[in-house]
């Protein structure tokens, strides 16, 4: 293998340091003669060759943080003059690489050294692998050139053909740092030295490609964001001049969201949540979908009062006053509302208006039959008050996202009843009115009385969430007011965190008293007729009230005193019917027909249900308030067969289990009372309870079973004005029930005079009002014993068995 080389030559040169800046050889550069070091050793070249022969010769040594390199070049200093800014310089091309050795004096000032010219060996010919990296090199050294638009210097590089020559043409490479040319200043091989040079300038072609892809993809952003921009004001542009021709103002319909949420008295936590809602609708087009729901919920959430409250109306005198003036009766709610804006007032004047998060609200269940003014009364509380009201109705419901909303993710939603409730009283602090709260049913959408736990508890409703809203709403001021007809039908985990108030009804002198001041005026505005152009008297309101109405409330008598005022305003009109008029007992049959409801204690002897054996009168609450139930029981005849207890009526369990029982506890004590029993083996017993339509289920009927057995074995009649309610058990014992002064409203209003009830109900007889206690003779008892005697006339003719 042949080899080219170059002979080691001992050489004695001034030295020229290169601060930052290494020279290869091959290279041709211009130096500035300023400075002191690079002049001195420019002169001393000089004065050598002035001596002897040739051009004036340097050691060019790379100094990096004043450290000289191991290996210099060798430069020829081919002119010295002007540099281009017309500073003296000189015009060096680097020869070849000198190893430096020690130190030597020389003329002028310049540090002279000895070196040792580096050989060179380059392989010849040169071998594939070598052959390769060159056409590599040229092929990188060409791309970078044409990046940079140096076409002329290709075609230069091209046409090198040493190895060494082609590695140390790097040199010009503007991109090398002082570390990587000293490294290939100190390679004195070529062709690691062309690896090396290879290496550097394949990265740093990496890096470029990197740096130029991205720089497009920003310079891509920037232009699709100028354009947006540019394309958002001209739509702007074209909406001002939309709304100019519609005659709207400037900023009319503007999305201007931020200012609204900044300039919006709302809660730091809810300031926080709207703001980043904001964002999305910024970074959002105009024609994606999430732009139009985040705009519908910042709306939903700029309409809330979060901090809006009306101030209590805190003259208690003055309030109990509004409720007496709207409402007649109702003692029980009138003393709760006015109990709260006491202790509301005592909080206010204490500074205990915040306590633990929460605030004083409350939370109450009005229960009773319709009619009785369950639902006027929440307007009435909210006005004695000072306070917003807003009705919330829920029958019907079975939605759980009507109470607390649906997620924002569906199309179409909207928050729950409870925030759009809030929404529409335009306060924090309003009388919400559940409406019909026992009407709430549940299906395969949940159960929404499970969703009103959390609004009706007064520990956790002040961190209420809406599924719609997302942030936390305070309800703890607010005050609720649900209203019911069944207290059965409300679920028992909602009903323990209401207060429960009951409503059982109206007496009969109630309804006159509301009849008269209530009812009358307002049904005498709807029909056109002025005050004292129709009076109704005392007795008039009276037989309305209690013949052609039966009922706990007062519904159907307010619907009795409108269909009246048409009747005498027709007549008016027709001249059958001069006014002023004062309506008459004497009148009601003429202008509205018979009487619907006559009491039995009104009836012919003959005629009432009770003038047989068999027939007893007991007493029963429903949805409508108390009411009268007759028990009617029949014996079959032996030579029919079929012996055994037939009952009828659409009873529950609860209601069959009491007959058996009292039909037990008549053949196990019909000889104690003198009731011919024996017979009942052979013969069937039939208890029939009329209104077969309306299912009946309840213990509290134990008694009036067993009296109308009793009835019919003896033959004794049941007494016409007495009416019972009581458990039975197989002893004979009386045992306590429910729903006591409905019971007792609905004899009174039955025209029973006296009632048998359990001697352990007794208690529940303060809560009748005084007058109907008056007109009833009320026994409580404790075993059956004395309900019979109490109930059953005395026998004219002793019977065997009764048929």
């Amino acid at each position: 293998m042949a080899s080219e080389s170059k002979p080691s030559v001992p050489l004695t040169l001034p030295v020229l340091p290169l601060d930052d800046e290494v020279v290869l050889p091959g290279m041709v550069v211009p130096l500035d003669l300023s400075d002191n070091d690079v002049r001195a050793a420019v002169e001393a070249a000089q004065a050598a060759a002035r001596e002897g022969a040739g051009k004036p010769r340097v050691l060019l040594v790379p100094r990096v943080d004043g450290t000289y390199a191991a290996t210099g070049v060798l430069g020829i200093v081919e002119q010295v003059g002007r540099l281009s800014d017309g500073d003296p310089g000189a015009l060096i091309r680097g020869i070849g690489r000198v190893r430096i050795g020690a130190g030597t004096t020389g003329p002028g000032g310049a540090l002279w050294v000895e070196g040792t010219g580096v050989e060179e060996t380059v392989p010849d010919p040169l071998p594939g692998a070598v052959t390769e990296l060159v056409t590599e090199y040229k092929a990188l050294a060409t791309t970078w050139l044409k990046k940079r638009g140096a076409w002329q210097v290709v075609d230069r590089v091209q046409q090198i053909d040493g190895v060494g020559a082609l590695a140390d043409n790097s040199g010009y490479s503007p991109f090398l740092t002082v570390e990587q040319k000293v490294a290939l200043l100190e390679t004195a091989d070529p062709v690691a030295r062309l690896k090396l040079a290879t290496a550097q300038l394949r990265e740093h072609l990496a890096e470029q490609d990197v740096a130029e892809t991205i720089a497009k993809d920003v310079q891509e952003g920037v232009d699709k964001q100028q354009r947006e921009f540019l394309l958002r004001r001209q739509l702007e542009a074209v909406r001002k001049e939309l709304r100019e021709l519609s005659g709207e103002k400037d900023g009319e319909g503007s999305d201007d969201y931020r200012a609204r949420v900044e300039a919006a008295d709302l809660p730091e936590q809810v300031r926080e949540a709207a703001l980043k809602e904001v964002e999305k609708l910024e970074r959002s087009s105009d024609q994606s979908p999430e732009g139009s729901w985040i705009r519908t919920w910042l709306d939903t959430v700029l309409e809330l009062p979060w901090n809006e409250r009306t101030e209590d109306r805190y003259d208690i005198r003055g309030a109990r006053a509004v409720l007496d003036a709207e409402h007649f009766g109702l003692e029980d709610v009138k003393e709760r509302i006015t109990e709260y804006l006491a202790v509301r007032k005592r909080r206010s004047e204490r500074g205990l208006g915040v306590v633990g998060g929460r605030r004083g609200g409350a939370v109450l269940a009005l229960v009773g039959p319709p009619g009785v003014g369950k639902t006027s009364l929440g307007e009435s509380v909210a006005h004695a008050m000072g306070r917003k009201f807003v009705r919330v109705a829920l029958g019907g419901v079975r939605d759980e996202a009507e109470i607390r909303g649906h997620r924002r993710t569906y199309v179409g939603a909207l928050p729950g009843r409870i925030v759009r409730a809030i929404k529409e009283a335009g306060s924090m602090n309003p009388v919400v009115l559940l409406d019909e709260i026992d009407k709430v049913g549940s299906d395969f959408r949940g159960d929404p009385a499970a969703a009103l736990l959390e609004v009706l508890d007064p520990a956790q409703n002040h961190t209420f969430r809406d599924h719609y809203l997302e942030v936390e709403l305070d309800l703890s001021d607010v005050v609720f007011l649900a209203t019911a007809n069944v207290l059965e039908a409300i679920p028992e985990a909602l009903l323990d965190r209401m207060e429960l108030v009951r409503l059982d009804g109206y007496t009969e002198d109630e309804k006159v008293v509301i009849a008269r001041d209530h009812l009358l005026p307002r049904q005498l505005e709807r029909a056109g007729l002025e005050t004292g152009e129709v009076t109704l008297d005392e007795a008039a309101l009276r037989k309305l009230a209690g013949e052609y109405t039966r009922e706990a409330g007062v519904r159907t008598l307010e619907r009795a005193v409108a269909r009246l005022l048409r009747k005498v305003a027709a007549q008016h009109e027709l001249g059958d019917r001069e006014l002023p008029f004062t309506v008459t007992p004497e009148d009601l049959r003429d202008l509205i027909g018979r009487p619907h409801h006559v009491p039995e204690s009104a009836q012919d002897p003959a005629e009432r249900r009770t003038a047989v054996p068999g027939v007893a009168t007991g007493l029963a609450v429903t949805g409508a308030g108390g009411d009268v139930l007759f028990v009617e029981a029949s014996l079959a005849d032996p030579e029919t067969g079929g012996a055994g207890l037939t009952l009828t009526g659409q009873l529950g369990d609860v209601m069959k289990e009491s007959a058996q029982i009292a039909l037990s506890f008549l053949r196990s004590h019909g000889a104690e009372l003198e009731l011919p029993v024996t017979g009942l083996k052979d013969r069937g017993v039939h208890v029939h309870f009329p209104a077969g339509a309306v299912p009946k289920d309840g213990p509290s009927a134990g008694i009036t079973m067993t009296t109308a057995l009793a009835s019919l074995l003896s033959g004794r009649l049941v007494r016409t004005d007495v009416a019972m309610t009581g458990e039975v058990s197989l002893t004979g014992r009386v045992l306590p029930i429910g729903g006591l002064k409905q019971k007792l409203l609905a004899a009174h209003r039955a025209g029973i005079t006296t009632v048998v009830i359990p001697k352990r109900n007794e208690a529940d007889l303060d809560d009748v009002p005084a007058e109907v206690l008056e007109k009833l003779e009320v026994h409580p008892v404790t075993d059956v014993r004395q309900v019979l005697e109490i109930a059953l006339a005395p026998a004219e003719v002793p019977v065997a068995v009764a048929a």
